[in-house]
Order: C-alpha cells, then structure tokens, then sequence
C-alpha cells in the first residue's frame, strides 16, 4: 500500500482488522490522528522507506505507534494524542523502544535509530536531533510537534550515514531479548514462550533445551508413576529461575495433574514477583478494556509463586500429600541444616523433637504421593550468603539416607567446586537410579546481553586469581564497562550519565557495610525492595534516587542495569588471602568461621554479578582521623582492583 497517498479510512480499517481485539473510540480516534500526520509529514519521503503501525516489543510486552524506515535511519515514533507537554515518562518510553530494536532486534543492530516524541497538542517545537555520547547509533529522543515532523526526519538523515534499511529483510530480523527476571516472570505469565526469551548469541545450549529436559523428565515420572528429582545448576545469571517459572507457567491450571508450584526462600524476590505479576495482569486487562481488581489477580498469583517456608509450615499442619504433584525450589542450596531448622522448629513451632533437616522434610511431603512426584532443585553455586543455609549437600544426604526409590537426575557440574557437594555426591555414586544430564546445567550468564563473561571474572577476582581475571576482563570490557573510583559522587553522575530511558540503576552494599555511614549509607535503615525495584523515577524510595541501598539479601536472584558497589572494610584484600571482618559495637572484629567466611565473599560475588550492562566500584578513601575507617583497610583494595585492569574515574 502506498500508505502517504492511500484513503485514510482504508489505513484505519486496515489497522482495525489488525489488531485482534475490540477496538475502543479512543484507540480509533487516536489512529486517525496519527494517520492525518503522517500523511502530510511523510510525503517528502515517498518511495524511500516503509511505515510500520503498532509494533510489537515483546521483552517490554508493548507496541510502538509508528516505526518508519526511510534510507539508512529507523524512525521510532511516539503519539501522545492530545497532550500538551512532553513528559519523562513519555520520554523513556520512546527513548525504551528504540533501545530495545537496538539491543535485541537482530536486523536493526546496525541501524541508526532516532527516538520521536510527538505531543499533538503541541506547536511550534522544533526538536533538537543530538548524536549520543554512547556512541551506539541511538540518537537522544526528540521532542517535537507534529507540524515539524518531516524537517525533524530531513535533519537526522542529513546528520547521519549508513546502508539503506531494505524493509523486507528488516522485517524478518528475530525479536531475541535478555529480560530481566522481572520482565521474564511478566511474558512468561503471560503465556509467551521460554525460548522467546532466550537469546541467539548466548551459545548454543540455551533455556530452552533445559526446560524441554525437565519436562520430558515430568511426563515420564507421571506416565511410569514414579518420583524423581532434579537438579538444574547454572552460572549467576544463567536463567535458572527463569527455567522455573517456566515450568510452573505451563501446569498453572489447579485442576490437573501436572499442576505445580513455584518456591523460593528468597523473602524479597517472592514480594517482587507477586507485586509485579499483579501490576501487569491488571495493566494487560485494563488494555483490552477488561477491568481486574488488583486483589483478585494476586490471588491467582499467591497461589503460582509461594514462599518456601510457608509451603513447608502447610504441610506440618496438614499431613495430606500436597496439591502439587512438581515442586520447583528455586535456589535449594539455601535450604535449612539439620540444625538450623531443628532450632527453629523447637523455638517458633513448638515442635521440640523435630529432627530433619529442611531437604529432607520438604522430599517427604512429596514422598506423601502414593503415584508419583517431582521436585525439580535449582542450584546456584557460591550463592549460600546467610547462617544455617545447607548447601546442596543437605539434599543429597536426604535422598541417600531416606529416599532409595527415588531417581536422581543431576548436572555434571554439581561436582563442581563453587556448588559445595563435598563428599556428599560421592555417597550417591553406587546408587543404579542416578542419572547425569548435561541438558540440566546452564552454562552462559543471560544476565548481561552485552557480556556473558562477568560472573567468570568475578569468580576469579574473588578467588585472586589475577592473571585469569585480567585475562578474561579483555573480553568483557569492550561491551561491558566495569568502572572504578574512590568518590561515591563521581559514581553516582556515571550512572546517571550512562542509564537511559528507564534502564534501572541503583547503589548495592554488603550487610556487613556497617561504616559507610559518613557517605550517607546506612545499611541498617529499612527499606522496601518492592519500592526499591518496581518504582519509577518519581518515587524517592525507588533505586533510581541513589538513596536506600540494598544488600545481597534484597538483590539476590534480581538483576540492574546498572550497578553503584561501594566496597567497605568488611572484605579486605590481605597480603595471601581476604580478612574477613564484622562490625560488632564499635570496632571491626575478625570472622574466623570458615562458613561465615563464605557467606561474606558470596555476599560480594552477588553484589558484583547484579548489573547486565555496566558497574562502577567505589572504594572510600577512608580517614585518618577515623580508626574504624583507616585508609590501610581500603587502599589494598582499591590497588588490587586497579592491577586488574580496570579504569579508574
């Protein structure tokens, strides 16, 4: 269709036709006018490009008004029918777009892309075209009133060079987005696939040949009635909860047998992931012109995400075998010791002659089942960051000492070293049930779209080994910077500076961070991870204000964009090893446990894995004047971070 000079009924009713579902005025008013601008603007431009209405961004679950292509630029075109001001938000939504074709639309990496807002109600604004300090192709959105359309695209093309877009081969690109696990959890409930969201350039082992492994494992236990558990490892960021959700997404339905329930015993990303799946199954209604109270839909998402110490006090209480024939434990490795719940038990339930270890309770409500079950175990390694937390090896004794009929089927790289078997997997090795799956481990970090090697560096800064840690920087840098400094606002304006759109950014320290006081950091002061993650750049409480910190406690298993580490005296860089130390009173002390010990290095291993795009490390100067923040705690550090190679600001 020659759209410029096509009757603007016949574009209208195309777009009707289109778009799968009733049509409200508004919507069709909105249209019109789009229609009515374009056709005057674009007119110039006949017989250079295309126009595309209502394209879908699936990471971002939403749709742009216009794409044109005309010669070598990607015009991404914003309507705000009837207003009069060109808002933030308006602004990041245009600025999103077009960051997300560049990132992850495969035939518009290339491109140039030039974000337009377009305020109808607005006159005589001519938007200023400005190239990006990132250098990328992405321009700075440009604001703009209609009647300035065509002179706005006239100068972008003028200002810019490259290859002419052919539309047809545009248009066949593959849409592969890195979401974060927020977005991930939102598509995924929202009936999109897994292996939408995993990504080409990630390796060829990918999300979905793991979740296809544990369903053929699923069906299999069901048609054969026999119980089975898995155990899927990964990398940090590798997309083991994603593999998760998956699966408890496709048996969400209550009534069958294959329903299953997703557990974690991580308090903040249980709060997280509620709160969002209900925003956005209210906000999906209210698009189609359905109304869902916000009540209704968190009922139905209490029920698919539960905390795992909830799941567990159920069924003390009810000796019934549980709803659910599969059981997804998201990060097992911090289940209960023996000891731990022993403790707890005795002191909070009143049960003093409870004696099992959280695995092996948790396997016996399964165990309930007189057909069949499956508990499907995600393992990160060197991710044990509180006291009482068991390792894997807490499951595998459970399953030797009291399980003998179940199969095992377990990833190769639980042997590894960063996932603490120990001597544990060695007790399973003359069992005829055990099976070894390479499908079950997942070997590329998805955290990072722009570099999939940072959780590799960052093992092998925290392991000291700094020729293989520089060594692998080499890879990671060009894509992915890693910035550091010794000023918290010199920090705080680089990622200010290199956040754009709505990428979040925030400020991650450890818990043990006691004297980060005097740069306004209190990591004792509350602060509410739903806020902290789910709001925008309005709300004071949100990441995006630099103010509230979180800890690993709050990030561990969520992700930035951008990350703010401020690195405090509780993990010291000594002459053969860290010095580990805890802030008691008023002075540092030792940490001599060696479990406690780990707990801390792990606690920086998270903290320095959050950021998919970038990270700046900031190492306080110190003072003199302060003993319990002597520069000689902060120094070493600092130097060993800068013989890595990384930059300094």
């Amino acid at each position: 269709m020659d759209f410029v000079h096509a009757d603007p009924g016949l574009v209208l009713g195309r777009l009707t036709e289109k778009s799968g579902f009733s049509i409200e005025t508004t919507q069709r008013d909105a249209w019109r006018s789009q229609i009515t601008i374009l056709q005057k603007e674009l007119v110039l431009f006949v017989g250079r490009g295309s126009v595309f209405f209502e394209f879908s961004v699936p990471r971002l679950g939403k749709r742009i008004d216009v794409l044109a292509l005309i010669d070598h630029v990607i015009f991404v075109i914003e309507f705000k029918v009837g207003e009069s001001l060109f808002n933030r938000s308006a602004v990041d939504q245009v600025w999103d777009y077009a960051l997300d074709l560049k990132n992850f639309h495969e035939t518009s990496h290339h491109c140039v892309i030039a974000p337009i807002l377009i305020a109808t109600n607005t006159k005589n604004v001519n938007g200023v075209v400005s190239m990006s300090h990132h250098n990328d192709g992405v321009l700075e959105p440009i604001n703009t009133s209609s009647e300035f359309l065509g002179k706005t695209i006239t100068t972008v093309l003028q200002l810019s060079t490259g290859e002419g877009i052919d539309a047809s081969t545009w248009e066949s690109g593959r849409y592969r987005p890195t979401p974060t696990i927020i977005e991930a959890a939102s598509a995924l409930y929202g009936n999109h696939s897994v292996a939408d969201l995993s990504r080409s350039d990630a390796g060829e082992k990918n999300l979905a040949r793991t979740s296809v492994a544990i369903a053929d494992l699923i069906s299999e236990a069901k048609s054969k009635r026999k119980k089975a558990i898995c155990f899927v490892t990964g990398v940090p960021g590798a997309g083991k909860t994603l593999v998760g959700l998956d699966v408890a997404t496709k048996h969400m339905d209550a009534k069958s047998d294959l329903h299953s329930v997703y557990l974690s015993g991580n308090g903040p990303l249980v709060s997280i992931l509620r709160e969002a799946l209900t925003r956005d199954e209210v906000a999906r209604k209210k698009a189609v012109g359905q109304k869902l109270r916000k009540g209704e839909a968190r009922k139905a998402v209490d029920a698919f995400i539960q905390n795992v110490h909830h799941f567990r006090d159920a069924y003390l209480a009810d000796e019934q075998p549980p709803v659910d024939h599969v059981v997804i434990f998201d990060e097992a490795q911090r289940a209960w010791t023996l000891e731990q719940t022993t403790q707890f038990m005795a002191r909070k339930k009143g049960l003093p002659d409870f004696n099992r270890s959280e695995p092996d309770f948790l396997i016996s409500c399964l165990d309930r089942h007189p057909d069949w079950s499956v508990v499907i175990c995600l393992v990160g390694g060197g991710q044990e960051i509180n006291t009482g937390e068991a390792g894997i090896g807490e499951w595998l004794r459970a399953i030797h000492d009291h399980y003998p009929d179940w199969e095992v089927h377990i990833s190769p790289h639980l042997q590894d070293s960063e996932y603490g078997t120990g001597d544990a997997l060695a007790i399973l090795q003359d069992r005829q049930n055990i099976h070894f799956n390479e499908d079950l481990h997942l070997a590329v970090s998805m955290r990072s779209f722009r570099a999939e090697h940072v959780s590799t560096f960052v093992k092998h800064l925290l392991d000291r080994q700094l020729r293989s840690a520089h060594d692998v920087l080499k890879h990671v840098l060009p894509r992915y910077p890693i910035v550091v400094t010794r000023g918290l606002d010199k920090a705080k304006s680089w990622l200010r500076e290199k956040a754009r759109g709505s990428e979040r950014f925030g400020m991650v320290v450890s818990s043990q961070a006691q004297r980060l006081k005097p740069h306004a950091i209190d990591v004792k002061s509350p602060m509410d991870p739903i806020h902290w993650f789910l709001d925008d750049k309005t709300d004071v409480r949100s990441s995006y204000y630099l103010e509230d910190v979180a800890t690993e406690f709050h990030v561990q298993g969520l992700e930035l964009d951008w990350a703010c580490v401020v690195w405090d005296a509780d993990l010291r860089f000594g002459a053969d090893d860290w010095e580990y130390r805890s802030f008691v009173g008023s002075k540092w002390q030792k940490i001599h446990l060696a479990h406690r010990q780990m707990y801390l290095k792990n606690a920086y291993r998270v903290l320095l894995t959050r950021a998919r795009q970038g990270m700046v490390i900031v190492v306080p100067p110190g003072d003199s004047n302060d003993p319990t923040r002597a520069p000689s705690f902060y120094d070493p550090i600092y130097s060993y971070l800068l013989d890595l190679g990384l930059n300094e600001i």
